[in-house]
């Protein structure tokens, strides 16, 4: 799918569903977090560990609102 109607169709989605602009909220607010994190010059370990939950966390919500984006396509196709 090229790039601009990828990001048309998930302007659509923040727009038009619930669940995708939810996980799109927390996956922004889990990258604000790990920025803060990645501001410090040094991290401690709990900084570290919570910086391991916060990225693993991210990548989970990325990957479920990928599934909502692929579900979506695979409806308008048939």
């Amino acid at each position: 799918m090229e790039r601009n109607a990828l990001e048309q169709l998930k302007a659509h989605l923040m727009d038009t569903h619930d669940e995708f602009r939810r996980l799109a909220s927390q996956h922004s607010e889990f990258a604000r977090k790990l920025d803060d994190l990645e501001a410090l010059s040094h991290l401690t370990n709990d900084e570290q560990l919570e910086e391991s939950r916060l990225k693993k966390l991210k990548l989970r919500l990325k990957d479920q609102m990928e599934a909502i984006v692929s579900q979506y396509r695979s409806q308008q196709v048939a």
